[in-house]
């Protein structure tokens, strides 16, 4: 696994419980103490180590823990700002996900993400299949997909699926585009005094 993941992983578990609660996890998992470094490929098993140990130290369900991990990386501005390149709205950013992988790549051409599929089911009822790597990404994306809901102030009903056949299905249900006023964006980063 790309060490940028592992990064992401150990970040969210630090920054939302804390030190300790990551050192543990460190242990549990034999995870180098002193973290992940970004640029580095790991052993996908221990990706899988960190985030069950992380599960059971924190009594979540390991889909539960993922789908945290997403909404957190929506909080990250670099992430946010690429989600965003989406589209104006909620549902531009849907009809963009297919192209997510690639614009990830432009930044990082060896991150492994899962290939992404939208499919209409009915007006405004969509299914994303995350076909990826490893297991995971269905949840990851159900809580990169729930925070970008808030940030685009649409009010929208995601159902994390069961795998089946490699692929990790999405359920949106799309319920209103402008339901509360959305996080301000501009393609322009703002300017730093």
């Amino acid at each position: 696994m790309h060490g940028l993941v592992n990064r992401s992983v150990q970040c969210f578990l630090r920054d939302t419980y804390g030190a300790d609660l990551w050192s543990a996890v460190a242990a549990e998992a034999g995870a180098p103490s002193e973290g992940f470094e970004p640029l580095m490929h790991y052993d996908d098993s221990l990706t899988d180590a960190v985030v069950d140990a992380a599960a059971r130290q924190l009594g979540k369900q390991r889909e539960a823990l993922l789908e945290d991990v997403g909404i957190y990386l929506v909080a990250l501005e670099p992430l946010r700002r690429l989600l965003r390149f989406g589209g104006a709205g909620y549902l531009d950013f849907l009809h963009s996900l297919d192209e997510l992988p690639d614009r990830a790549r432009l930044a990082v051409p060896d991150l492994d993400l899962p290939d992404l599929t939208l499919h209409t089911l009915a007006p405004n009822r969509f299914r994303l299949d995350c076909a990826g790597p490893r297991p995971g990404f269905g949840a990851v994306f159900a809580g990169i997909l729930r925070a970008m809901a808030d940030d685009y102030g649409a009010l929208v009903l995601i159902d994390a699926g069961a795998a089946a056949g490699g692929v990790e299905p999405v359920g949106i249900e799309l319920l209103d585009t402008s339901f509360a006023a959305g996080r301000g964006f501009d393609l322009a980063r703002p300017e730093t005094g």
